[in-house]
């Protein structure tokens, strides 16, 4: 289990939140690229010595805000039908993840992460979504692939695309991913 799998209390939770606040302001005022371990201690009110010990380095640190950034904050939305619940969320993860910001934060993931833990973490956040709106079909009566199909043949190529193939980059895209995964035989 990945330290940003664990939700700290107390002392450290406030700690985690202070940091966290001040590299989104700090990120805001004077640029990602420009942040600092003792900037952003000297922002949340503790030591420089707090933050390493805490995170290590600042890409370890950044990365750890990443995580939290790209965590859903919403259910995913129930418009009735699998198709149409699954067609809003891939256009939403599309529209987020290939975002300035999302691509950023996913960059910050994946390069404070050498043990890939957040990567994972991330994986997660999709996975969990992806089974809640399964789940809801299912319980409707609407039959669909499961989580790890929708996994490999919607968020897969829409990750790719996001990162190394942007260009072109659209809902459509999204749609015509998730027509195929609910209708494999083209019908």
């Amino acid at each position: 289990m990945s330290r940003q799998m664990v939700r700290p209390g107390g002392r450290s939770a406030r700690v985690q939140a202070s940091v966290h606040t001040a590299v989104r302001e700090l990120a805001s005022e004077v640029g990602r690229d420009a942040l600092t371990v003792p900037m952003i201690a000297q922002r949340a009110g503790v030591t420089p010595s707090t933050v390493y010990r805490r995170w290590g380095d600042l890409q370890e640190l950044l990365s750890d805000v990443a995580v939290e950034r790209l965590r859903p904050e919403t259910a995913p939305g129930d418009h009735g039908a699998l198709a149409a619940d699954l067609t809003a969320w891939a256009e939403q993860f599309l529209d987020e993840m290939s975002s300035p910001a999302g691509r950023a934060y996913i960059r910050d993931a994946l390069l404070g992460d050498p043990d890939g833990g957040n990567a994972g973490q991330c994986s997660a956040y999709a996975a969990e979504q992806i089974d809640v709106i399964l789940t809801r079909a299912s319980q409707r009566g609407e039959k669909g692939p499961d989580v790890e199909t929708v996994i490999d043949h919607v968020v897969s190529p829409l990750m790719y695309r996001i990162l190394f193939r942007p260009d072109g980059l659209d809902a459509a895209y999204a749609r015509r991913l998730v027509i195929a995964v609910l209708d494999p035989t083209g019908r």
